[in-house]
């Protein structure tokens, strides 16, 4: 005998009910599953039926015997369930007894109850005839005002057209509600208010009962405002007799849907509840009730209780009354459609009494963000809640499930029961948030803000309360970040790296290793991540303030570094695509190792737009992160004075916000300038850090050779612009060498005249060094009294970059102190000789010093990316040209100082030059006709400020023609200020109300880079956690990747296999290991054509896209048609429900691109309005 034998002769043995042991449930999802339990505990056999569309879904699994409805595409995917003679057939065939219908498609069909009686199979639920009498709610209300039973006022009968249902209105006046009278669950309801289309109203309410139901007649009644919604649990059994199990609270509604239940009711008075349930029993008596069904009244804010209906069948939420009562309900109701009596079940009132309360959530694939539009898909993974007081009910959740349009969006039924009410509410809420599920949206966000509104906890809902409370919708979702993490990676594996300007891979493929520091007295390694650091020079600033830390600074006796290797050093030699990760990695090290540094430069500049364009990072975040762990050592960023860290002026306003964010967030020290030594725009950003009560290092931009005889920038100049700056008031004055050119003999001569006139002045003095002379002038510049001098790690030091940091502290030893351990700063360099490595991908591959910068002055951040642009526009090969051409844009515009953004401007004539062919001489005859970058109009329009010596004439002018307007003052003073509260609001709508002051500040500066990154962030999540080589380059099949999503939690991940492609869809599966679970995620293959029929997607104003998923069944217009904002376009079948698709604005009909019958996406076009 075989496994399913001896199952089938255990049964036959223990059997209950003797020859009635064979059960078909003619339903599908949750309900038959449930009812496939109870039938097993009573040893019987089994049946499910299934749409084609269902052929995987878990009920046919769950069942003993499961049989298809039809033959494929015989039925629509709903109409299959609703096949009377096709259902009663499969019964007959294989010797059903008892047919079970669930709740929905035909559980309140007479018809259906009639034909199976008449076959000889048992009907678990009502006499076809009571059915008639009580499932049709006019019947049911008559039955109610026999028998002295409250009603809403309503038509005394169904209602046949919109003449009748006017009528109604203006005898009882508005609100109303038109109701199916066969059905329920919210479908064929319309509430009609003041002013609304009744006949719409009318018209879709009829249409809808008739699909979901087969009958479209409908009632109208009065619309109670605010009413709770009470429903009562009843079982009658053959022989007259009625109890009632209690009533339950459903008033937690939405499009008239129950969302949550609860039982016992909480807040409802006893003598209410008392006449509730004696008017539910005598209803069920009059009616000669049996089985199950349920009695439902509305109870206004007077606590005056209104019948409204019998549903003459199981409900959904029929487990929360199983909880507080013990009772099997399922159980009772085959029992007695068998012929036992509620005595022999032992189900007499006086012995049922209620322990507790009980919640229960419907889990929907619906997103409450998008006004619960029903989602489908593949759920990717499932895992459900459990635990004590838990019950799940569920269908179609599982991993693998996919989710159709066709049925309804219920996943799982989750009750949850405890002695109090406010137990089983904290239970459900735990329930709720073990939930994972993925692949879909669901309404748990929803559930979870709606569980702990004050309103819920009370226990005060009303009926429209989802409607009448806009703050259930701010919720927090689910981060999904495993997902996202996923899918980067899978789209990595798929079509390479997305970073722009990486070419090939990291060349190292380990982990790079923390070096080990040792105390320089003891030579014992140093805990660092358990020992706080040393305190440093930023305890001298938060204890004195800005004045008194510039002070302690200039009594130093030696020169101090700053550290720029978290910034510049990167930006030049890295394309600035050093990642947070790796700074973090290495941060506890250097808080300890360069405790005595001045600062570290780690903001600011191009770092900050950068994170969010190419490493898909919020800079706030980084910054956050990297101060917390450095607390001793000051933070250094790079302040593009009016312009912010943009590349054109902003108003004043935005630059003091940033500022202010800046400095709240961790900024210490703001190195401000301006590219062109403009004193009004470098006003702006010095006064932005005053008011945020940072450190000014105001900053003179130094271009070229000042030692050149007839050079335009020369000694007297800095010297002038120096007395400017220290008139303005600054903690210290800032020399920025961008180009390197800086000589020796050219810093000892600078630095040592303003020394001379300001021995107070604390000087602070960066260069690069692009010509190799980095090392030399920085020790100058100390030996001539400089007080702070950038310098680089050095593994990051040299050519573009800065000096490196050994060499600068070897050539001043024995001579300048600068608070620096040698030993320390060497042992750290390790880390970043390993970094070089990883990000060797990004290298310029510079071989070595470029003395030919005294002739270009071409900065050393520019120098790196102008060649890489070079490269990627095809002029790699000109690049020598490209060099010379940067030489005669540069004079071709009036010899400016370069420094972002002027830099770029000449940069960008340069490349425009060479890839055009153009001499000195094209470039100013032609200047009236040639399309400039935008980046030179917008210098000589006047938005980076005015250059020293004015702008070059005529060129100006003939550039410029008609095109733009000179400037003649500051940009920003006739910029309108930013209007912060107005951004807010825009913000808060587009992300949510977690968008930040940070936010806000990145979207002022960048609005478009933040939008793109907002998005990228929404599709990939935190990608700052990946490890950077699994960033850059996709994992090898077999090989783990460890991810720490936060502390204490981490992701484990190993690449499985890569699928084939799909020729229809373009699409490739990627299939992972997710800590132990297998997961797979469908990645587009970017890298092959394929001809992809696709439906355009509406995303303009006036393009009108389905709301959701679903079958058009009615166009209600017609193409050139006149149509005002709100007139429907077409009406949508979808999830059991019907919904008209309006005009967004006024206009005309354009194309209408569906037809009626056709199936559609969520967003799909369906129509243009043309604007009048």
């Amino acid at each position: 005998m075989s496994k399913e034998e001896k199952i089938n002769q255990m049964r036959r043995d223990l059997t209950v009910l003797g020859p009635m042991n064979k059960i078909l449930v003619a339903n599908r999802g949750e309900i038959p599953i449930r009812i496939f339990r109870t039938a097993h505990e009573l040893s019987m056999q089994t049946v499910a039926i299934y749409s084609h569309e269902d052929r995987l879904s878990m009920h046919r699994l769950k069942a003993d015997e499961s049989y298809v409805i039809g033959k494929k595409g015989q039925f629509l995917p709903v109409q299959a369930y609703l096949q009377i003679d096709e259902i009663i057939n499969i019964a007959k065939k294989h010797n059903v007894n008892m047919i079970h219908p669930g709740y929905g498609f035909l559980s309140e069909n007479s018809e259906f109850a009639r034909k199976v009686e008449e076959n000889g199979i048992v009907w678990i639920g009502p006499n076809y005839k009571t059915i008639d009498n009580v499932g049709d709610k006019v019947s049911a209300r008559t039955l109610a005002l026999q028998n002295d039973v409250p009603v809403v006022p309503g038509t005394p009968g169904p209602i046949d057209s919109v003449e009748e249902a006017v009528a109604f209105v203006e005898q009882y006046g508005f609100p109303v509600i038109i109701k199916a009278a066969f059905g329920g669950g919210g479908r064929g309801m319309r509430v009609v208010r003041e002013g609304d289309d009744i006949a719409d109203a009318f018209t879709r309410a009829t249409s809808e009962a008739k699909t979901a139901f087969g009958n479209g007649t409908c009632f109208i009644e009065r619309f109670l405002d605010r009413p709770k919604h009470i429903e009562v649990q009843l079982l009658a059994d053959n022989y007259g007799n009625v109890i009632h199990l209690f009533e339950r609270d459903c008033s937690v509604q939405r499009r008239h849907q129950k969302v949550v239940e609860i039982a016992p009711a909480k807040n409802l008075p006893v003598h209410v509840r008392d006449a509730i349930l004696t008017d539910a029993v005598k209803l069920a008596q009059a009616a000669k009730y049996r089985n199950a069904g349920t009695a439902e009244f509305l109870v206004d804010e007077q606590n005056r209780h209104y019948f409204i209906e019998i549903n003459p069948r199981i409900q959904v939420e029929h487990t929360i009354t199983e909880e507080i009562t013990g009772v099997d309900i399922v159980a009772a109701q085959i029992q007695i459609a068998a012929g036992a009596s509620l005595e022999q079940l032992g189900l007499l009132q006086d012995k049922i009494t209620t322990r507790g309360f009980a919640i229960q959530c419907r889990i929907t694939t619906e997103d409450p963000a998008r006004n619960f539009q029903p989602d489908t898909g593949k759920i990717e993974v499932y895992r459900s809640s459990g635990g004590n007081g838990v019950r799940l009910d569920g269908g179609n959740g599982f991993a693998g499930s996919v989710i159709s349009p066709h049925y309804d969006s219920m996943l799982v039924k989750c009750s949850c029961s405890g002695s109090t009410y406010e137990i089983a509410r904290r239970k459900m809420l735990r329930s709720l948030i073990e939930f994972r599920i993925r692949g879909v949206h669901t309404n748990i966000p929803f559930l979870l803000t709606l569980l702990t509104n004050e309103t819920f906890i009370k226990g005060e809902c009303w009926t429209t309360f989802i409607d009448d409370t806009p703050s259930l919708f701010q919720m927090i979702s689910s981060q999904n970040r495993a997902t996202k993490l996923l899918n980067y990676l899978g789209d990595l594996v798929v079509n390479g790296s997305s970073i722009k300007g990486q070419a090939g891979f990291p060349k190292l493929d380990t982990d790079a290793q923390i070096p080990l520091i040792h105390d320089p007295k003891t030579g014992e390694v140093i805990d660092v991540d358990n020992a706080a650091p040393p305190s440093g020079w930023r305890q001298v600033l938060l204890k004195e303030g800005p004045e008194e830390f510039a002070r302690q600074v200039r009594k130093f006796q030696g020169t101090l570094i700053t550290d720029t290797t978290w910034r510049d050093a990167h930006q030049s030699l890295l394309a600035t695509r050093v990642r947070t990760i790796d700074l973090l990695n290495i941060a506890p090290t250097t808080a300890h190792a360069l405790s005595g540094a001045f600062s570290l430069e780690c903001w600011g500049g191009a770092t900050f737009d950068v994170a969010m364009r190419f490493l898909y990072e919020d800079p706030w975040q980084r910054l956050r992160q990297l101060r917390k762990i450095v607390p001793n050592i000051p933070f250094q960023m790079l302040l593009r004075g009016a312009n912010g860290v943009a590349y054109s002026s902003l108003p004043d306003n935005a630059i003091d916000h940033f500022v202010a964010q800046a400095k709240e967030t961790g900024v210490d020290i703001f190195r401000v300038f301006d590219a062109l030594n403009d004193l009004d725009q470098l006003k702006v950003g010095m006064d932005a850090v005053k008011k945020a009560g940072g450190v000014v290092e105001a900053t003179i931009c130094y271009s070229g050779d000042m030692l050149t005889p007839g050079k335009k920038y020369n000694l007297e100049y800095y010297l002038e612009v120096a007395d400017k700056i220290v008139a303005m008031g600054t903690h210290f004055l800032g020399i920025k060498d961008m180009a390197g050119t800086l000589k020796p003999k050219a810093a000892e001569l600078l630095v040592g005249s303003i020394r001379a006139k300001y021995p107070d002045l604390p000087i602070h003095v960066h260069t690069h060094d692009s010509a190799g002379t980095g090392v030399a002038s920085m020790t100058a510049a100390a030996k001539a009294g400089a007080d702070v001098v950038d310098a680089a790690s050095n593994s990051m030091s040299g050519m573009t970059s800065q000096p490196s940091i050994s060499a600068i502290l070897a050539s001043l030893e024995g001579e300048v102190s600068t608070g620096l351990n040698p030993e320390l700063v060497r042992e750290v360099d390790n880390y970043w000789g390993a970094m070089r490595l990883l990000y060797s991908c990004f290298e310029a591959d510079l071989k070595g010093p470029d003395p030919e910068v005294y002739q270009h002055e071409i900065p050393g951040g520019q120098l790196t990316n102008l060649l890489f642009q070079a490269q990627q526009l095809g002029l790699g090969a000109k690049w020598v040209a490209t060099k010379e051409n940067y030489k005669i844009a540069n004079q071709l515009l009036g010899d400016i100082v370069k420094v972002t953004p002027t830099s770029k401007v000449v940069g960008d004539l340069a490349q425009f030059m060479v890839t055009n062919n153009l001499s000195k001489e094209d470039v100013v005859n032609l200047a009236g006709e040639l399309d400039f970058p935008d980046s030179v109009l917008d210098f000589m329009e006047g938005l980076m400020g005015t250059p020293y010596g004015g702008f070059p004439e005529p060129l100006r002018t003939k550039m410029l023609g008609n095109k733009r307007a000179k400037l003649t003052e500051r940009p920003g003073l006739n910029l309108p200020p930013v209007q912060f509260n107005a951004i807010k609001e825009e913000l808060y709508s587009k992300y949510g109300t977690s968008i930040t002051e940070n936010d806000i500040a990145s979207y002022v500066m960048y609005p478009k880079v933040f939008e793109d990154f907002r998005k990228l962030l929404h599709k990939y999540g935190d990608l700052s956690i990946l490890p950077t080589r699994f960033f850059l380059k996709p994992p090898r099949i077999g090989e783990e990747i460890s991810v720490d999503i936060e502390q204490g939690k981490t992701l484990i991940i190993k690449l499985l296999a890569i699928g084939e492609i799909n020729h229809t869809t373009g699409f490739r599966e990627v299939f992972f290991e997710l800590n132990g679970e297998m997961r797979s995620v469908n990645i587009e293959d970017k890298t092959i054509q394929v001809d992809v029929k696709s439906h355009p997607k509406a995303h303009l104003p006036n393009e009108v896209g389905a709301p959701m998923a679903g079958v058009i069944i009615e166009v209600k217009t017609k193409e050139k048609h006149d149509i005002r904002k709100g007139e429907p376009i077409a009406v949508l079948s979808a999830m059991k429900m019907e919904m008209v698709i309006s005009a967004p604005c006024d206009g005309v009909v354009g194309e209408i691109v569906v037809k009626e019958g056709e199936p559609v996406d969520a967003l799909d076009l369906i129509t243009t309005i043309l604007l009048p």
